[in-house]
């Protein structure tokens, strides 16, 4: 918990209080502290477990189990692949392949501008449009490895605009 500011460990603390007469807080904390701050790294679990008397073991179960939960930063821009059926027999994996290759990081990985982050997603239910991406919530239909360079450049302009 060294690496948390006072002024992070309170606000995360309040979050925590919030919850204090819930039977089962935990969803409900790691929701609001990964809107809050982007990730919820192990110091923030420690203090979590510190102030709720569940496990860090659990809650580290509950942050790796559930996707949406990241144990490190996010990039401004959050690219999802749906890899599911649909998408994968219409060349959604050659599409994360270009991804990668463009922005030089693996799925999983954020790149070194903190722009980018890539996710390899199982069913997005866009089937009827796959393959599909999505960047931070906008889902693209039927994305083509060729339609990629273009994606990226685009954000890559808006860079840290918001």
């Amino acid at each position: 918990m060294a690496h948390l500011s006072a002024t992070a460990k309170k606000q995360i603390e309040e979050i925590i209080a919030r919850y204090q007469n819930e039977t089962t807080p935990l969803m409900m904390i790691l929701s609001d502290i990964q809107r809050e701050y982007g990730y919820i790294p192990l110091d923030v679990q420690e203090l979590i477990s510190e102030k709720t008397g569940i496990p860090v073991a659990e809650i580290y179960g509950v942050v790796t189990f559930y996707s949406f939960f990241s144990l490190t930063p996010k990039g401004k821009y959050v690219i999802g692949v749906c890899l599911g059926t649909a998408c994968y027999v219409k060349g959604s994996q050659q599409v994360i392949d270009k991804f990668a290759e463009i922005l030089k990081i693996k799925p999983g990985e954020t790149s070194e501008d903190g722009l980018f982050t890539l996710d390899a997603l199982r069913c997005i239910g866009a089937c009827g449009i796959a393959p599909a991406i999505t960047i931070n919530g906008k889902v693209y239909p039927k994305v083509a490895v060729s339609d990629v360079p273009k994606i990226v450049e685009e954000y890559r302009q808006l860079g840290g605009a918001n």
